[in-house]
């Protein structure tokens, strides 16, 4: 028996991004972002500006409250704001800042359907060839990868199910409502945020799973849902764009069975969950 990732004919995704972290890049200025789009400008006609993402690591081995770690510096000059390409659907996107670059899928319109990871990683690997290819030519410096992420985002809309913020438990395996009087009467609403170390085959730390579930109402009418973010956030093994795939498919893999994991046989149903055995 080959065992194969669980796979759902309608899932709930709304947003999937593909993120690399590296060292900072101080010749990455105005001038030089905007010759990168000059590259990328037929795909992606628009443009955003946008505050920069604050770095982040995952350590491990000291105690530690959060997964973040903000670098804190007196600038000569105001940083780079993170700067969105878009295509004309505003579906897909490609984020540039002086340590990142990100390639998103958004599900703008019910109509809709996600590309499957695959064509997005192969979006992003392309990109970052091109975004290489400009930073060499233009003498900026070099992609030292430090950090990979992926992020998937699901938008569970109350329906079949569950019908109100209290009944998480209906949704996800790792909440339940058990009280041991009755003092309490049913939540106005719930919420969680866990994290899981990964590890390789050997036991040594990779990186970490963040699973948060918050609850939200659909716009435009209002109607309870629950946003279920998974990212998975791991340091690449070495500095080429091949290992900072490597690590991608890791984090990509680790999501998917965390989805599988934490949400309920009764949603799988609804998400026509398919055979995860194969012979």
């Amino acid at each position: 028996m080959t065992r194969t990732l669980p796979d759902f004919e309608s899932p709930p995704l709304t947003e999937v991004a593909l993120s690399v972290q590296f060292e900072p890049l101080e010749k990455l200025r105005t001038a030089q972002v905007g010759a990168l789009w000059t590259v990328f400008r037929a795909q992606f006609p628009r443009t955003e500006d946008h505050n920069p993402l604050a770095p982040v690591f995952e350590r491990f081995g000291m105690p530690t409250t959060s997964a973040a770690e903000v670098r804190l510096e007196m600038l000569e000059t105001p940083p780079l704001p993170r700067v969105w390409f878009l295509n004309p659907e505003g579906t897909e996107l490609i984020q540039v800042q002086q340590d990142r670059f990100i390639h998103n899928w958004r599900k703008v319109g019910q109509g809709d359907t996600y590309p499957r990871y695959e064509h997005v990683r192969d979006k992003f690997e392309s990109e970052m060839t091109t975004f290489q290819d400009v930073l060499a030519r233009e003498q900026i410096g070099r992609v030292v990868a430090n950090q990979c992420e992926v992020t998937y985002v699901n938008h569970i809309v109350a329906g079949d199910g569950w019908q109100t913020h209290s009944q998480l438990a209906n949704v996800v395996t790792v909440f339940r409502t058990a009280y041991i009087d009755d003092k309490l009467q049913e939540p106005e609403d719930a919420g969680l945020s866990v994290r899981y170390v990964l590890k390789d085959v050997k036991g040594a730390s990779l990186g970490r799973l963040h699973i948060s579930a918050q609850p939200a109402f659909r716009r435009p009418d209002s109607r309870p849902m629950l946003v279920l973010t998974l990212v998975a956030r791991l340091r690449p093994p070495g500095d080429e764009l091949e290992h900072v795939i490597r690590a991608l498919d890791l984090g990509r893999d680790a999501i998917v069975r965390a989805f599988a994991s934490v949400t309920t046989p009764e949603m799988h149903k609804l998400w026509r969950r398919k055979d995860v055995e194969r012979s």
